[in-house]
Order: structure tokens, then C-alpha cells, then sequence
């Protein structure tokens, strides 16, 4: 979900791009007020989708640190339980030599389980920092598309009274 969200975000980012451009040869070519006013309705419609997009990429992220912060209390339990184990296998192995062998296979067990549960823990840490410098990247963008849509309605102010003031020019 997240990567969909990522590639939602990236072709919206890209058609508000190739809109701004479309968007400044009109005004270069004095476009007329219907099709700026529909530039400017398309713009507030792209910044609609664009801030949906990264709410909701900031709610994935969330829920996936949250689910990151559960996986690793259940593998914490998991360790505990399995420290729980080892211990009992120590005394196991002091009362009877048949249980030696039984008790032993089951502390290996254990201690796989426990490595396999640190390299899981050591993968949800490294997915989470990826995930923290892809939010940190998204943010980014959003601050740089945010600029880009201030000038562009600094343009837009510009361009109105620039209308303003040729429109009774020419009229008389």
C-alpha cells in the first residue's frame, strides 16, 4: 500500500508538473480567462489530490511503525519465553542424563528461533528507517511543491492584473 501510495503520489506530482508547465506557456501566450480559470480549478484539484496523497502516506506510515512497534514486543515475548526455556533445560539437564538429549534439541530450537526472531527485529529496524527517510523525502517534496504553487499564484495575482489593466485599455 505503501509503494502504491508512493506511485500515486509521484504521478500526481508529475501531472501537476507537466500541468504548471502547460500552464506557463499559456500565460506566455496571454491565455484567455476561461482557460486560466480552468487551469486554476485543475490546480486546486491536483494540491487537492496531492495533500490526500500524502495523508495518506503519512497514515501508512503510522500504521506500519505501529505494526513495527507490535512485531517487536511479540518477538521481545518471544525472547523472554525462550530465555524462560533455556533456563528450565539447565535444570532438565542436572536431574536426568534421558532428558539431556531432549532438553538439548529443544534449547537449539530455541536459540534458532531466537536468532531468526533478532534478524527479523534487525530487518523491521532497517524497513523502518526506510521508511523514515521516505517520509522525510515526501515532505520534502511536498514543501518544494508547495513553493512551486505559491509562485505560481503569485504569477496567477500578476497575470489578473495585468488583465486588469489591458482590458479598459483596450477597450477604449
Amino acid at each position: 500500500q505503501l509503494l502504491e501510495a508512493k506511485a500515486s503520489l509521484s504521478l500526481a506530482q508529475t501531472q501537476h508538473a507537466l500541468q504548471l508547465q502547460q500552464a506557463k506557456a499559456q500565460i506566455n501566450n496571454m491565455v484567455p480567462k476561461k482557460q486560466f480559470e480552468q487551469l486554476q480549478n485543475t490546480l486546486r484539484e491536483e494540491q487537492c489530490k496531492t495533500q490526500q496523497l500524502q495523508e495518506s502516506l503519512q497514515q501508512q506510515a503510522e500504521q506500519t511503525c505501529r505494526q513495527l512497534v507490535r512485531t517487536q514486543e511479540e518477538h521481545e515475548h518471544l525472547l523472554q519465553a525462550a530465555v524462560e526455556e533455556a533456563e528450565g533445560l539447565e535444570h532438565s539437564l542436572r536431574n536426568a542424563e534421558s532428558v539431556l538429549a531432549e532438553r538439548a534439541a529443544q534449547l537449539r530450537d530455541a536459540q534458532a528461533q531466537l536468532s531468526r526472531n533478532k534478524l527479523l527485529i534487525e530487518e523491521l529496524r532497517g524497513e523502518n528507517r526506510r521508511f523514515s527517510m521516505a517520509l522525510q523525502a515526501a515532505e520534502l517534496k511536498q514543501k518544494s511543491m508547495e513553493e512551486k504553487n505559491q509562485l505560481l499564484e503569485e504569477q496567477a495575482s500578476a497575470l489578473k492584473q495585468l488583465i486588469g489593466k489591458i482590458t479598459p485599455a483596450s477597450l477604449s
